[in-house]
């Protein structure tokens, strides 16, 4: 599922290509609006809402789209080739004399009055790349449930809206706990940091083609943490290597003791955790 960098990325790209036009095409394959046309109506803007896509349109309507696992939207010219998958993959044709954009096994679709936003957005926490963003807020919601275990904590976008299995498996190492530590566990000193930390993390890579948690941000959670780091995992400059701390990296050394790194399943996704440097119950 993508991050909520991700999307915010996606976002701007649709804006780009979009907003500001007139469209000369609609076509929205799903049942339910599939007789929808939104030809000869401006593009207003289209803005992210933690994983949530709003393409807003002239008239008072929104188009509102979710990526989950698989989906995307694809930005072509007028004569380039579509190449994001078969044609029974297409849920949706948004087209101006400039720019095509075509969205690819798109889960959500569905279009609805702009005034009524809320009833699809309105669930989330605060927007970690939002101008809504709030941290006491965000942490409040995480600490409600002190027994609910910190992974799905993270990712209940109810709590704060952005977190991704990837932000999930490297907050969770910075925090020196294991994804399955009730969160209430947590001192409150880590918790409040975490927050932060979260926040920082998708602020430092909105802007990058490449996602990193092991350079630019400087994380502070894990800091006096095992100091020795595996044989030959960091450049000459100290830094390591690797983009990612433990996502993905099953049986690699970790990078800062050197122990492999283990995965197992939370909630039908893969979890990745360093058995040293993270502390708690593991399945």
């Amino acid at each position: 599922m993508p991050e909520g960098d991700t999307v915010l990325r996606t976002a701007r790209r649709l804006h780009h290509a979009l907003a500001g036009q007139v469209l000369t095409r609609s076509d929205l394959r799903v049942p339910r609006f599939a007789t929808a046309d939104l030809t000869g109506r401006a593009v207003l803007d289209v803005i992210p809402r933690g994983k949530h896509l709003l393409a807003r349109v002239e008239g008072g309507l929104t188009l509102h789209s979710h990526l989950r696992m698989d989906g995307a939207w694809l930005i072509y010219g007028p004569d380039e080739r579509w190449r994001g998958g078969p044609t029974h993959q297409i849920r949706a044709v948004l087209a101006n004399t400039a720019h095509t954009a075509v969205g690819y096994r798109l889960p959500v679709l569905e279009l609805l009055r702009t005034e009524d936003e809320e009833k699809a957005v309105g669930h989330l926490g605060p927007d970690l790349l939002g101008p809504d963003w709030d941290a006491g807020t965000a942490l409040r919601n995480l600490l409600a449930d002190p027994a609910r275990p910190l992974g799905q904590a993270l990712l209940d976008q109810r709590n704060l809206a952005g977190i991704g299995n990837i932000y999930k498996a490297e907050l969770c190492f910075l925090a020196r706990a294991t994804p399955w530590l009730p969160i209430g566990d947590l001192p409150a000193a880590t918790a409040a940091l975490l927050v932060s930390t979260a926040h920082q993390l998708l602020e430092a890579n909105r802007d990058r083609s490449v996602r990193t948690t092991t350079t630019g941000a400087k994380p502070r959670i894990i800091t006096g943490a095992h100091r020795r780091t595996a044989p030959g995992r960091m450049s000459r400059t100290g830094r390591p290597r690797e983009n990612l701390w433990v996502y993905g990296r099953t049986h690699r050394p970790c990078l800062r003791c050197g122990t492999p790194i283990r995965t197992a399943e939370q909630d039908t996704r893969p979890a990745y955790w360093c058995p040293r440097c993270q502390s708690g119950p593991t399945p």
